[in-house]
């Protein structure tokens, strides 16, 4: 069952496409460039005490195109402009690796609510493409798709719960909390 506003208690994001700007394959911290509010975002949802976090797809890892060092060393960057998160997950591995942690798989999702003590029924994932909001409902958490150009007609189709930006994903999922 999806999370309902009165029990969340972790906002979970996409990284790159949704709290910062695409760059494909970036290992360069220096090209890092936060969506605009994405700040205010998370310092509002620290502020009411919920925990947040990075889940990523970095398949650049396993096509040999960057290293886990530069994916941690973007990963930092985008902690210092953002802010603290309380959990990162990513998934080095391609499609082809058949993995169940690559998203629209569950397992980053669980892996980080098992390390945040909470059941994926308290969490909710903001991403901006299908398969962001497909790993949502697979574990169990509530999806909220934040389309971009990249984003298929049949993804917004698809998703049930969709946003403007992060600032109205965030509203959707506050109201009726406590």
């Amino acid at each position: 069952m999806a999370s309902n506003a009165s029990q969340l208690k972790a906002v979970l994001f996409d990284r790159d496409g949704t709290l910062v700007i695409d760059v494909p394959y970036n290992g360069d911290p220096s090209k890092v460039r936060p969506f605009p509010g994405a700040r205010k975002v998370l310092d509002e949802l620290r502020g009411l005490g919920l925990a947040t976090g990075v889940l990523s797809n970095q398949s650049g890892v396993a096509r040999g195109i960057l290293t886990l060092d530069q994916v941690n060393s973007v990963n930092n960057r985008v902690e210092e402009l953002l802010g603290p998160f309380d959990v990162w997950e990513v998934c080095p591995h391609s499609a082809a690796d058949s993995c169940r942690c690559r998203k629209p798989a569950p397992g980053m999702i669980h892996s980080a609510c098992g390390r945040l003590g909470i059941d994926a029924s308290e969490a909710a994932f903001i991403g901006d493409i299908g398969s962001d909001v497909e790993a949502a409902k697979a574990a169990g958490a509530r999806g909220v798709l934040v389309p971009t150009p990249v984003t298929r007609e049949e993804e917004v189709a698809a998703a049930t719960e969709v946003a403007a930006d992060l600032e109205q994903a965030v509203v959707l999922l506050l109201k009726g909390r406590a």
